[in-house]
């Protein structure tokens, strides 16, 4: 029997039993239970208070929570994909401690947008064509990132009518006006503004770039609505055919799935001042409650190989980059090891985005999926102190520090009961936090032998191309990949492989 043959049977019994296990592969752990005795305390450092607090609910029964999400005129980079990932490990972590069906994610798309106006007439398609293609590939990024799919996804031009209502709620209390087709919200008229950023409105209105506009009361006075040309986006309101302002959308979706007050709202810092101060202003006025949302949550900033991210220094990098193409590091990157990156940080701290952080929790990835292939993840409970430290303000690192302890034990431990129960465990942590193993299976159960015939054939195949013996350089790839390995020649001159799925 040649090499080649028993390669590719090992390739295909590879393949077939990433197949068999992918039903059993962490992520898939059966959802947890209604806060029982010895669940541990949620805590949540809250930007409203400045404060980590323990975490009670309006409603053990409904947990809500609301997360600003994309405004769909492009595609999302990476530093939209922190709170994607960083909120998605939260609502798991809810369900885990109050059940699935007793929590309630809404996560927006904001589909109206100069910004998403502009994009489309720049290339020449319809706002629809835009901002439908646009959503499809954020829902197919953030599946590959493992997110579960919040339990409502409400789009901005559905809720028009809740937008008009909340702004004759404004009206009626004072706290909105009409002026030249706009109604803006007048600001100095709500005692409590700047409570969240902690900005008094003098310093505001000293610090601020005014948008200078004769039918405007106050300086800080922002749109609430606005008239729309013909060839914009409008609908028919008391003020005339206009469209909402960016602020107002989230307070009308967010009342509508969640109610007037709900448990925690999040999003990015650099959503705290406007936009969150606004929505708070908005809905406050509106219903004339002490708060919008018991709990802020906001994840820190995103730099990229130590620079701030920016299509000028051409360091601005897609989601849809890092999983499909090889822009960043010579490579494309699977989903599970971008989480796993992301979460190598605690949430609310700078992140810096490189390709060392990449290549690190690949390798991590890869030595737990060697270690835990055919593991059984749905009976598998994470440990007390991985979920401990998620408790603990969403703790990733500590948690992290947990996995490689329970690693430690699943390889090293003298008894064999006790590397299965660390292995189940395992499991069950990388299941509560969302991380898939099963991109990372296949390469892993290849043997020594196996994976010394790849590298060998690699090798032959670079002397064949140093010689310019280009058919024998193609002859090598192609039997290669008709066994199920695909080379990728890279940038510094190295060959990688990996096996196909």
């Amino acid at each position: 029997m040649s090499d080649h043959y028993q390669l590719a049977q090992s390739l295909a019994g590879a393949v077939t039993s990433l197949f068999m296990t992918r039903n059993d592969a962490p992520g898939r752990q059966a959802e947890g239970k209604f806060m029982s005795s010895d669940a541990p305390v949620l805590k949540l450092y809250n930007t409203l208070t400045r404060a980590k607090e323990e975490f009670r609910p309006l409603d053990p029964a409904n947990v809500r929570m609301y997360v600003c999400g994309p405004t769909v005129y492009d595609y999302a980079h990476i530093g939209n994909a922190r709170p994607i990932i960083v909120f998605d490990v939260l609502f798991r972590l809810l369900r885990h401690l109050y059940g699935a069906d007793h929590v309630t994610y809404v996560r927006n798309i904001t589909d109206v947008d100069d910004k998403i106006n502009a994009r489309a007439a720049e290339r020449g398609i319809t706002i629809r064509e835009l901002t439908e293609g646009t959503n499809k590939i954020f829902q197919e990024d953030v599946k590959a990132l493992g997110c579960l799919e919040p339990s409502v996804q409400p789009r901005a031009t559905e809720h028009i009518a809740e937008m008009i209502a909340l702004i004759e709620k404004m009206i009626a209390a004072g706290h909105a006006y009409a002026a030249d087709g706009h109604v803006l919200f007048d600001v100095p008229s709500m005692a409590e503004y700047g409570r969240l950023s902690r900005r008094p409105l003098d310093e505001m209105i000293a610090g601020a770039r005014i948008d200078v506009a004769p039918y405007k009361r106050g300086d800080m006075d922002f749109v609430l609505w606005k008239p729309s040309k013909e060839s914009e986006p409008g609908w028919d309101s008391p003020w005339g055919r206009g469209r909402p302002g960016w602020h107002l959308e989230c307070s009308a979706m967010s009342w509508k799935h969640l109610g007037e007050v709900f448990d925690i709202h999040g999003g990015g810092i650099d959503l705290v001042f406007p936009h969150h101060e606004n929505e708070i202003a908005q809905t406050r006025c509106a219903f004339g409650h002490e708060a919008m949302a018991n709990y802020w949550m906001h994840n820190g900033f995103l730099q990229v190989e130590g620079e701030k991210m920016s299509k000028s220094l051409g360091n601005f990098v897609t989601i849809n980059e890092l999983l499909h193409t090889e822009n960043f590091g010579g490579r494309k990157w699977p989903g599970s090891t971008i989480r796993w990156a992301m979460l190598s940080t605690q949430y609310r701290q700078p992140i810096d985005w490189t390709v060392e952080r990449l290549e690190e929790s690949e390798d991590e990835l890869g030595g737990l999926a060697g270690l835990l292939e055919g593991t059984i993840s749905r009976l598998g409970v994470p440990s007390q102190a991985f979920a401990a430290a998620l408790a603990d303000d969403l703790n990733t690192a500590s948690a992290k520090t947990e996995v490689r302890r329970l690693e430690k034990i699943a390889r090293t431990a003298a008894s064999d009961i006790e590397k299965l129960e660390a292995r189940e465990s395992l499991a069950g942590c990388l299941a509560l936090c969302g991380v898939e193993l099963t991109e990372h299976f296949v390469k892993s159960t290849l043997g020594p032998d196996e994976k010394l015939f790849i590298d060998s054939a690699i090798e032959a195949r670079n002397a064949a191309r140093a010689a310019k013996n280009w058919a024998e350089s193609d002859r090598i790839r192609d039997e290669l990949a008709a066994m199920g390995v695909a080379l990728k020649d890279n940038k510094d001159g190295t060959t990688t492989w990996e096996v196909k799925r």
